[in-house]
């Protein structure tokens, strides 16, 4: 037999159209049948008829039944490299389809999952029965499709000497598809398995570790500290009477009435002038830094003042109540003893505290009363001074010796007249004793020059000093000066006194109203309470960390 008959009959069958591109195929089936031509009956037999079912132009049952079951593969979604992969199957298993589905289908028809891992394998693994020319197997030789070596066109994944031989168990696709199912339930199972442990790896190493550790501290190693309580509170005197009383008693009785007094007080407690005076007197920095002290609450031998008044306000706690003006202070030492002196050396500085402030409220409050005090009495003084210095230059009672003179002044105005009138008798006479009326003209002159004398020293003034008259009205001032001072120096008196009793009404006092016992069993640390809230706070960061780190992720993957 010759090879140009066969080369003739191969370019004719490859000129033959088949349905859906099937023309190679067709063609690579006829090829096959020539050159097994020659052989035995019994061997191309099957060859021949297998091309031979498919020429009548008139469909069949069989042919309808076909295609319904084409159409139904067309509509499971086969992707194209499955639809590939189908016809290189059918191919190995010497079948002709005529397109992708139509592989599909005879291959489900033989029992055989194109789609099944088994089979996959079987197209790549050497010696597995598949032919790399259609399929169709060397006829000439008396060799099946089946035990063809295949073409290997694909990179191979085991050793050329090793066999891999596809299973003989065939699952139904049923069974293939809960397999399968269950492979991917598996494995899900396996990453959540995987994730949890992942889970619990960092909660331990980020959230349950720091919360034990926590713990130990607060339940083994945390020194007890002893709290010791008090409460006080400021009063103020009850308020008198009158407008200003009444108005001031609005507020009298109640907390409005101390509230900035006890401010104040219990800013005092809390600030660093009262911690460095209680560690002068009862030793604060020496209690803390004793030894057995545990590390984290124990202050260094060599701390310094803001060290110290941190440690201070830790430990002492102070709390004001504006409805009912009490001051809560609570201070803790590692000794309930020390606690309870501590407590009630605060008290005594809270205590000298208020009484400083009331008294610079008396002292505001009397300032203004003193000060007129001081002046009305410099006015008395100078007015008695300057009464005194007239009393000292002149006479000691010009209004007497005024008094005095005037009546010399009557006397002798008196006597004038009478020797006057003697006189004008005696010059009335025809013969007048010229004796008498001689000795009655010198009376007259002596009386009137005494006249004139004593009224000059009435109304005018001598070298060196003012009339009587002037010092008389000088004196007369002075003393005027003098009343006046006395009634502004009683004034100014009776205002400062008035000013006290006001001031007294503004005093504040200190009650303790739960003094400071020591106490028995410590207050701190509360072991469970901050174990709890170590947990919720690593947890807390741990989340917020998560969280970050989640959208961060989510960001930069975006």
């Amino acid at each position: 037999m010759t090879t140009k008959p066969k080369a003739r009959k191969f370019r004719i069958r490859r000129t033959i159209p088949t349905p859906n591109g099937a023309a190679s195929q067709q063609a690579e089936t006829a090829r096959a049948a020539d050159q097994g031509s020659e052989a035995p009956a019994d061997q191309t037999a099957p060859h021949v008829h297998a091309p031979q079912a498919h020429e009548g132009e008139v469909s069949s049952a069989r042919e309808m039944a076909s295609a319904q079951s084409i159409d139904e593969i067309r509509k499971e979604g086969l992707t194209g490299r499955q639809l590939r992969m189908a016809r290189r199957m059918a191919q190995k298993y010497g079948l002709a389809p005529t397109s992708d589905f139509d592989a599909v289908r005879l291959l489900r028809a033989k029992g055989v999952d194109p789609f099944q891992r088994a089979n996959i394998l079987e197209l790549v693994a050497p010696g597995g029965g598949g032919t790399g020319n259609g399929g169709t197997g060397n006829t000439q030789t008396g060799v099946t499709p089946e035990s063809d070596t295949p073409k290997v066109q694909l990179p191979q994944t085991v050793p050329a000497g090793q066999q891999n031989l596809p299973t003989t168990n065939q699952l139904s696709p049923a069974d293939r598809r809960a397999h399968e199912i269950q492979e991917i339930q598996r494995d899900i199972a396996k990453r959540r398995r995987r994730r949890l442990l992942l889970l619990l790896t960092r909660l331990s190493a980020f959230v349950f570790l720091p919360t034990l550790i926590a713990g130990y501290y607060f339940y083994a190693v945390a020194t007890p500290m002893y709290s010791t309580k008090s409460e006080f509170l400021i009063l103020t005197a009850d308020g008198g009477g009158g407008a200003g009383g009444a108005a001031a008693g609005l507020f009298s009785g109640t907390a409005f009435a101390t509230g900035q007094d006890s401010i104040a007080t219990q800013s005092y407690l809390e600030s660093k002038d009262a911690m460095l005076r209680l560690d002068q007197d009862v030793g604060f920095r020496d209690h803390f830094s004793q030894d057995w002290i545990d590390p984290l609450q124990r202050l260094d031998e060599d701390a310094s003042n803001e060290a110290a008044y941190k440690l201070y306000k830790k430990y002492v706690k102070l709390g004001y109540d504006p409805t009912e003006g009490v001051i809560r202070m609570e201070l803790s030492t590692a000794d309930p003893e020390t606690s309870a002196r501590f407590s009630e050396k605060l008290l005594d500085y809270a205590e000298e505290r208020v009484d400083h402030l009331s008294q610079e409220k008396r002292q505001d409050a009397v300032k203004t009363a003193s000060a007129s005090l001081e002046d009305a009495k410099d006015e008395r003084r100078a007015a008695q001074e300057r009464l005194v210095a007239l009393q000292e230059g002149t006479l000691l009672d010009p209004e007497g010796e005024i008094a005095s003179i005037r009546s010399l002044i009557n006397s002798v105005e008196l006597q004038l007249q009478e020797k006057q009138l003697a006189l004008n008798t005696q010059l009335n006479n025809q013969r007048p004793n010229s004796a008498k009326v001689a000795a009655l003209r010198s009376e007259i002159e002596v009386l009137t020059e005494e006249f004139d004398k004593q009224s000059a020293r009435l109304n005018e003034a001598t070298e060196g000093s003012a009339s009587l008259a002037s010092q008389a009205a000088e004196i007369q001032m002075a003393q005027a000066d003098l009343a006046t001072a006395d009634m502004v120096l009683q004034s100014a008196l009776e205002s400062k006194r008035q000013s006290e009793i006001e001031a007294n009404k503004q005093v504040r006092y200190l009650t303790v109203s739960v003094k400071p016992v020591a106490s028995q069993d410590p207050s701190y640390p509360r072991s469970f309470e901050n174990t709890i809230l170590a947990f919720l706070i690593f947890s807390g960061i741990y989340l917020m960390i998560s969280l970050t780190a989640s959208i961060l992720r989510e960001q930069v993957s975006s």
